[in-house]
């Protein structure tokens, strides 16, 4: 799932200060209008992160942030707005989940680090090796999952801080993702097509089917949001979806993410490209 933490953006919370200056002015000038907007175009999932976790999702993007308006060790997940979840108790939740379905295995994909120091790495790599323990697959070669289960490893975390991967074995490199931005079903299907085309990265990557809005979308389209845009362009993103072949040649796909799960059979049409493999 492409940011998978969306589905409880706080309302209240401030504009992410990653965000534009101009957005972070329209908000303290016109919050009433700002807010509703933003928030509209930031959420990309409506499952919480059980929900996807029972619908089959396996690869959790995390965008990871230290508010300056928040405590010291609270950390939560933001996209343009931060969440009313913190990223210690939606671990925990991943965590208990695991323990009730040992033989299934999660990516989870660390990132963003909005405000972090290296103090707040540590925390939270501590965070992550204590809430998680024998259940981390250290890195290294990319294991199959009868190995991940004879060594009862379920989590692989990816970790987007070159720092701390030095530290840390637990700690997998980032996971690359085609990001296509683009707001339009067939630019970003023919951006996926040319990615394919240059080769797959050796090791784990992602496809990404999300769209983008840009500003003059988001004008032009005022009774829009990010669901509407999204579920009425997922048929034609399902038919790419189930298109593609998973495997280790040079135009095969590994991990597909997207916005809106729940909806149109995107999960279970990605888990069965799996089949194919037994064709091979």
């Amino acid at each position: 799932s492409h940011d998978t933490m969306t589905y409880c953006l706080n309302k209240k919370s401030p504009i992410s200060h990653e965000e534009s200056r101009l957005l972070q002015l329209l908000n303290k000038a016109l919050p009433c209008i700002t807010r509703p907007v933003v928030l509209k175009w930031s959420v990309t999932q409506a499952l919480d992160v059980t929900e996807q976790l029972d619908a089959g999702v396996r690869y959790l993007d995390l965008r990871i942030a230290h508010m300056l308006e928040g405590s010291e060790k609270n950390l939560h997940f933001v996209h343009m707005v931060y969440t009313t979840a913190l990223v210690e108790d939606t671990l925990t939740e991943i965590s208990e989940w695991l323990e009730r379905h040992p033989r299934e295995v999660v990516i989870l994909a660390c990132r963003n680090f909005e405000g972090l120091s290296e103090d707040l790495h540590e925390y939270l790599v501590a965070c992550i090796k204590n809430i998680f323990g024998d259940m981390l697959c250290p890195r290294g070669e990319v294991p199959t999952l009868r190995q991940l289960w004879s060594r009862g490893q379920q989590v692989i975390v990816s970790y987007e801080d070159e720092s701390s991967l030095g530290r840390h074995h637990e700690l997998w490199p980032g996971v690359p993702y085609w990001w296509g931005n683009r707001v339009k079903t067939e630019a970003l299907i023919r951006y996926l097509e040319t990615m394919k085309s240059c080769g797959r990265p050796g090791g784990l990557f992602v496809a990404g089917i999300n769209l983008t809005e840009n500003l003059q979308y988001v004008l032009a389209h005022p009774s829009e949001s990010l669901e509407k845009m999204t579920l009425r362009n997922l048929p034609r993103l399902s038919a790419w979806v189930r298109e593609q072949c998973p495997g280790p040649g040079s135009r095969c796909t590994n991990i597909i993410a997207g916005d809106f799960v729940g909806a149109d059979g995107f999960v279970s049409d990605v888990i069965a490209l799996n089949r194919k493999l037994l064709w091979c």
